[in-house]
């Protein structure tokens, strides 16, 4: 990193570290979850001076941070709203994390938007695009990716030749920013222990402590231990997204800021089923769809429908699965069937609860209250403006604390891969030279790890055999899967299979064929037995299947009940009675 500093782990030691150090004394700030929103939260303190920790119940990312559209983006439907200073500041955002905050895991990614009315159509669409990309120029900086372009319905069948002609009449390109979502948490939070916060996933938050009125910091259970402990803190941060309300029930009741549930599923198709050189993105009776290039997978959605069920584990329906089949075959010259779908992910947006009954209609914006003394909440927002939720929340920290606490500078701090990544990438021929690995892997590498490649290549030379790629996911090395473990906080197998590396959707087996290879990579770094590794890998198989038969139910009730049917895998150790 620039400051010279050796990036945190997030291993199973500095786990028990982590833990026992948020027992031991009073912090500034602690931060209830671990999403986009906590995460951007613990290194926005971290980096303004103050002793923060972070609790996260489950995995780092495992609710709505992981199960996005993997966009960054201003959010072009945002215009017809209105809603221009919204837009504004996301593409501000977005110019920031392409190329200063996040190169080496934010990248340009371009769009068609198929037109499908002559003349009108053309001028009404073409004025909101070049208005985006007008928006997009932030302060000091450029957009950071291309200009839009408007082209006949033959130029948009060259680069997209899986359209059908009869079903539009021309085309706009334009270009938006991507990202694998779950690792730029997890990158985030490293940065952030860098910085000295303290971090543990598979923490919950059973309670609160209070003193009178004030909430003095929370009561938490270990759940891979099942040991209970206090966390003492000035203040507290509830950024736990759709489980706002949840945690606000903790405190006494109802407070000032109430989350609905939208669920949006997501299908992951390979790359030759849809021929195009480019994304797309499709109107939609509510929406829009989008059609999103994924290294060798398309990923297609979303949906926008309200849940009210198991918010841990949202499950895609039948139903939800034919609605984006039909919609994007619509203008496929060749549809795509259920046979064609390797993966199916669904996640929750947490929308701030409004006038609607819709919740396509309710706000994407964010808000911060302090309901009561030592307590702040955040909610609502969306992944591209988490530094600004962030900020916005550590402000009101600030405003709770007696001491003075300096303005927010994540906008000028990289996250942990980023510096040096650009030299990095300009030297892969080298580096595929002496690492004995083709440049195609080195690549990958760089795009995932950054400058933090050397950390994996570091584990391929004491143990050579890491540098083979895993039976069955062979877009991984199993380098990766054992570096999931040492570095990046993962504790169990659903964790490097579903975000650590994203084989659980990439693959038509959804991770079961490598599931016994990669618990055994993991065996010795997470210190587990024979027996640890067949409950493990007897887990990820139980899900997989409870996923797989709930997207054959036709309601979300009958999906829900199906998917509820798999265990949960801690804790690894059992409570003593």
């Amino acid at each position: 990193m620039a400051s010279g500093r050796t990036v945190a782990r997030l291993g199973p030691a500095e786990r028990a570290e982590a833990l026992e150090r948020m027992a031991a004394r009073e912090l500034d700030v602690v931060v209830v979850g671990g999403g986009i929103v906590g995460a951007g939260v613990a290194l926005d303190a971290a980096t303004r001076g103050l002793d923060v920790g972070v609790v996260e119940a489950r995995d780092f990312a495992s609710g709505t941070s992981s199960r996005s559209s993997k966009l960054i983006h201003g959010g072009l439907r945002y215009l017809e709203q209105l809603n221009f200073e919204l837009v504004r500041e996301a593409l501000q955002e977005r110019a920031l994390l392409l190329q200063h905050i996040a190169p080496h895991l934010v990248r340009p990614v371009p769009f068609l938007f198929p037109l499908t009315h002559y003349a009108w159509e053309r001028a009404y669409v073409g004025a909101g695009v070049a208005l985006y990309d007008t928006l997009g120029f932030a302060s000091g900086l450029t957009r950071g990716v291309p200009g839009h372009r408007h082209l006949s319905r033959s130029r948009a069948l060259r680069l997209a030749p899986a359209l059908k002609r009869s079903a539009f009449t021309g085309a706009i390109q334009y270009w938006d920013a991507q990202v694998d979502d779950a690792r730029y948490v997890m990158t985030m939070l490293r940065t952030a222990a860098t910085y000295g916060a303290h971090i543990a996933p598979r923490a919950q938050v059973v309670g609160f402590l209070r003193e009178g009125e004030r909430v003095t910091g929370v009561r938490v259970r270990d759940l891979e231990s099942g040991e209970e402990f206090e966390v003492r803190a000035q203040q507290v941060v509830n950024a736990t997204g759709v489980w706002t309300d949840d945690i606000q029930e903790l405190v006494g009741g109802r407070g000032q800021i109430h989350v609905r549930a939208s669920k949006g599923i997501h299908l992951v198709v390979p790359r030759d089923r849809i021929q195009s050189l480019t994304g797309i993105i499709l109107r939609t009776e509510k929406s829009v769809l989008f059609v999103i290039p994924w290294g060798r997978h398309w990923i297609i959605g979303t949906t926008d429908t309200e849940w009210t069920l198991d918010k841990g584990h949202p499950a895609a329906s039948r139903a939800d699965i034919d609605y984006l089949l039909d919609h994007v075959n619509a203008v496929l010259s060749v549809p795509l069937g259920r046979d064609d779908v390797e993966g199916v992910y669904a996640g929750l947006r947490p929308l701030l609860s409004g006038e609607s009954d819709e919740t396509s209609k309710l706000s994407r914006e964010h808000v911060v209250a302090h309901p009561v003394p030592g307590l702040v909440m955040i909610a609502g927002g969306k992944y591209t403006t988490y530094r600004v939720m962030a900020r916005d929340a550590v402000d009101a920290v600030a405003h709770g604390l007696d001491q003075r606490v300096p303005h927010s500078c994540t906008d000028r701090i990289p996250l942990a891969g980023a510096e040096g990544y650009r030299a990095l990438w300009n030297s892969r021929h080298r580096i595929s030279h002496t690492s004995g690995l083709h440049v195609a892997r080195i690549e990958h590498l760089l795009q995932r790890y950054g400058s933090l490649i050397d950390e994996v290549l570091e584990l391929i030379e004491q143990d050579p055999s890491l540098g083979r790629p895993l039976s069955g996911a062979d877009d991984y090395l199993r380098a990766e899967i054992v570096y999931a473990a040492t570095h990046e906080g993962a504790r169990h197998l659903n964790d490097v299979l579903t975000r650590r590396t994203r084989i659980s959707i990439e693959t038509f087996h959804r991770g079961v064929a490598v599931a016994q290879e990669s618990a055994e990579l993991l065996a010795e770094p997470l210190g587990w037995d024979g027996e640890q590794v067949k409950r493990e890998v007897g887990y990820f198989t139980k899900r997989v299947e409870a996923e797989r038969r709930s997207q054959e139910q036709d309601s979300d009730q009958e999906a829900d009940a199906i998917r509820l049917g798999a265990p949960e895998i801690v804790p690894v150790v059992a409570p003593e009675p």
